[in-house]
């Protein structure tokens, strides 16, 4: 009507007052009627309406939201999988962002934007604000009073109306976002690298256990070993401690015959000739096994050794080291005079 087709939801009030002023100029009345035009002012009059609809916020507002030229139709799949997602599906979404509330509206972008650009881009659409009405689709109400009752009838049917394009232009615009999401290949690929992030920390972490366990089991080996090595040892050593004591008791016994046996080969200390009386047998036999009873291996040891170096067949020799060693058990207090008789210093 204006010829500002081009321009739609665009225009500004200045291009609308210089469309009006030429559109006047060409159409007037006076100058249709000067140039020999005979038809009436009807278009004239569409001009001013047109016009004043424009000009008005609210009707144009209401206008705007019905222009169905203004839309653009959203690709198909086909062409959107053809490798032109971007610059077919952002004038569709530049056109239906005319209608938010909240601006700036975000742009779609490319196959070079972030994560988070994409996801602020999808949350806004799927909670999209709009301010579309469809008031100027509404029927004509009659304005009389002698219609009162069918005139609010008709504003009541063009309210549901409204509801109704209402919600039924939400769903579209959510069936439209959801269209886009699912053929926006930085979806995908955020999901894919989402996936293999997760793979990759999944191998990780699998991997840290599988470490872990691995350590516990090699500590534990080795703790075993330990435990293992340090009982083999401590039996080694108690059979050692075992054989070197039965050792010592053998070496013991060994020395108490040879000390015994020296006392018989002194002939139990008997110095006056001939046999030895019974009586010096015993208090020889008693006197030796008292000594044997107090002395300590070492002790008993050193004994023997001087035995073995005084001629056994000596008795005065072999009594000598037996009285030697009886002395000194006397001054370590390990033996009594009462203990020994035939031995006494």
């Amino acid at each position: 009507m204006l010829g500002l087709s081009k321009y739609r939801y665009k225009a500004t009030e200045a291009q609308i007052k210089s469309a009006h002023r030429r559109k006047v100029l060409k159409h007037h009345p006076d100058k249709r009627a000067a140039l020999g035009a005979t038809e009436d002012d009807s278009f004239f009059k569409c001009i001013g309406k047109a016009t004043e609809v424009l000009s008005d916020p609210v009707r144009r507002r209401q206008f705007d939201s019905v222009d169905e030229a203004a839309d653009v139709e959203p690709p198909s799949k086909k062409d959107s999988k053809s490798g032109n997602f971007f610059k077919l599906w952002s004038p569709v979404f530049a056109s239906e962002g005319r209608f938010s509330n909240k601006q700036p509206v975000p742009k779609l972008g490319n196959d070079k934007s972030t994560k988070k650009d994409v996801e602020d881009f999808y949350e806004f659409w799927f909670n999209f604000d709009s301010w579309r009405t469809f008031e100027y689709m509404d029927e004509d109400v009659p304005d009389d009073n002698e219609h009162r009752h069918q005139r609010r009838a008709m504003e009541k049917k063009n309210m549901n109306a409204r509801k109704k394009r209402k919600t039924e232009d939400i769903a579209r615009l959510r069936s439209l976002v959801d269209t886009a999401l699912s053929l926006d290949e930085r979806i995908k690929k955020f999901r894919q690298q989402e996936q293999e992030q997760k793979h990759k920390k999944r191998n990780e972490l699998a991997a840290e256990a599988k470490r872990v366990a691995e350590e516990q089991a090699k500590a534990k080996e080795e703790e075993a070993k330990k435990a293992k090595e340090a009982e083999e040892a401590a039996k080694a050593d108690k059979d050692s401690a075992k054989k070197a004591k039965e050792a010592a008791k053998n070496a013991t016994k060994k020395n108490k015959r040879v000390v015994r046996n020296a006392a018989k080969d002194a002939n139990y200390f008997h110095t006056a000739g001939g046999d030895v009386p019974p009586k010096q047998i015993d208090a020889a036999l008693n006197d030796v096994d008292a000594l044997l009873a107090k002395i300590d291996p070492e002790d008993l040891a050193a004994l023997v050794e001087k035995l073995n170096v005084a001629d056994a067949k000596d008795a005065g020799k072999v009594q000598a080291a037996f009285k030697e060693e009886v002395t000194r058990l006397t001054g370590e207090g390990k033996l009594t005079e009462t203990d020994v008789k035939s031995l006494r210093a």
